[in-house]
């Protein structure tokens, strides 16, 4: 496992409109108005120009015909770029790291979504992060019935992942639920329903009293 040096690394996961973007750019505003400018806001897929070329690839709602085989290796592609261009030598910066999206995303979508062989998709991920995992993560769970009703609210069109069947979700969900009790000190679940100024109160408390920084 690679050395992660004097960083902080954070992320946020959930299943589509959860309210984890939302959170994160909370924390980091919060984080950068209390002095702490060493700390940055990071996608996944994306975050560095080849990442966020592959992002394209893989959100575009036209590519429905991608193969899951080749999906969670684009992922892990993305992933293996901004670990590192980006992750390593930030962590290795004693830089905080907050992560729109991990590792445990390709677990929960692909692993469990698509239902890919689980000993393939740890194995892949390892590879692709070489070990790196944050040191916290929040959950934010909400139902299914929330998620398309703030999908219906944003107007937004669905892209590729987003499109996909009831049932694939709800997996996706679960996934994340059982990932959460296997690794209770690593993860954080929060009722993404709750209003958003009741999760960030949450959410930085939490950071405080496990990280000692002032938000």
């Amino acid at each position: 496992m690679t050395n992660i040096g004097a960083g902080i690394f954070i992320s946020f996961e959930g299943i589509d409109f959860s309210g984890k973007t939302e959170q994160c750019r909370r924390l980091i505003e919060r984080l950068h108005q209390a002095g702490y400018d060493n700390a940055e806001l990071l996608r996944e897929p994306g975050g560095v120009e080849i990442a966020e070329a592959i992002r394209q690839i893989v959100l575009d709602a036209k590519h429905a015909g991608l193969n899951e085989r080749t999906e969670i290796l684009l992922y892990s592609a993305a992933r293996a770029q901004i670990i590192s261009e980006r992750i390593l030598p930030a962590l290795a910066a004693g830089k905080i790291i907050i992560a729109d999206r991990f590792v445990d995303s390709t677990t929960a979508f692909q692993g469990y979504g698509r239902q890919i062989d689980l000993e393939f998709v740890k194995a892949v991920n390892y590879f692709a992060t070489r070990g790196v995992l944050p040191q916290l993560t929040f959950l934010l769970d909400i139902s299914l019935a929330v998620a398309e009703a703030r999908q219906r609210q944003s107007g937004l069109a669905k892209d590729r992942l987003e499109s996909e069947q009831h049932d694939f979700h709800e997996r996706v969900r679960e996934a994340y639920l059982t990932m959460a009790q296997v690794e209770p000190k690593r993860f954080v679940v929060l009722d993404g329903a709750q209003s958003f100024e009741t999760l960030a109160e949450q959410i930085n408390a939490t950071v405080r009293q496990k990280f000692g920084l002032k938000v």
